[in-house]
């Protein structure tokens, strides 16, 4: 489970966005943090595993601006990008574990 956060009140990256992800089984908290170091940075997505829960019963998020965003019932296994104030924008599925990923042939 991946999640790509874009501020538009807060800054475009979400830099200091809190997610908390509540599944039947745990409750899982991150922060999206810049930095890296000389001449790098590091991916400002935020990666939860859920382990064996196909669902997460809410996501919580407390952005830079202080807006606080919740969404319930959201599957897992999935890349998603959520914009400040509007949600879930996009969303790709991942390869169900231990399936081949499928990589098309280049032209």
């Amino acid at each position: 489970m991946l999640f790509r956060l874009v501020g538009t009140k807060s800054n475009k990256e979400a830099i200091g966005a809190r997610v908390t992800v509540v599944t039947s089984k745990a409750s899982l908290i991150d922060e999206v943090r810049a930095g890296g170091s000389y001449l790098s940075t590091n991916d400002v997505r935020l990666h939860f595993g859920l382990g064996s829960d196909a669902m997460m019963k809410k996501i919580q998020i407390q952005w830079p601006s202080g807006l606080k965003e919740e969404i319930k019932n959201v599957p897992a296994d999935a890349i998603y990008t959520i914009v400040e104030g509007q949600g879930i924008q996009n969303t790709i599925k991942l390869p169900a574990p231990g399936a081949a990923a499928v990589i098309p042939a280049s032209k």
